[in-house]
């Protein structure tokens, strides 16, 4: 099911952002880790709860982790409309650059369910990116 329905009833919009860790990074090691920052705006006119979620970790040799759980660091955000939800998380790769991307399934208020897409963002270490 789309985030985006008709009506903009569900409607959640989600924005992330980056960073290299590298002071927890071993790059002889293949051991490179990031942290993301999360934002998760209600756009819509019915609060939300997010139940789950799904993500797809890629990496630069195509290796890809899925991820799947309740929540996001430890919690269930409530979300009312015109409000946001923001939470850093973070992830390990063996390639110093990759991409992840993914889903929250929420529940509505009204009892409905939908998955609110996570647009894919870059994981890269500084000056790997040329």
């Amino acid at each position: 099911m789309n985030s985006m329905n008709k009506d903009n009833e569900h409607l959640i919009r989600v924005e992330t952002q980056s960073q290299y860790l590298k002071e927890q990074s071993d790059p002889e090691i293949d051991r490179y880790v990031f942290s993301y920052t999360i934002k998760i705006r209600n756009k819509g006119s019915i609060p939300a709860r997010l139940l789950t979620r799904h993500w797809i970790i890629t990496d630069a040799d195509g290796k890809e982790q899925e991820v799947i759980g309740e929540g996001v660091v430890g919690e269930q955000p409530y979300i009312k409309p015109g409000e946001e939800y923001e939470y850093t998380s973070g992830t390990m790769m063996e390639t110093p650059v990759g991409s992840m991307r993914g889903t929250y399934q929420m529940v509505a208020d009204d009892g409905e369910l939908f998955d609110a897409e996570i647009p894919t963002f870059t994981l890269s270490e500084p000056h790997s990116l040329h």
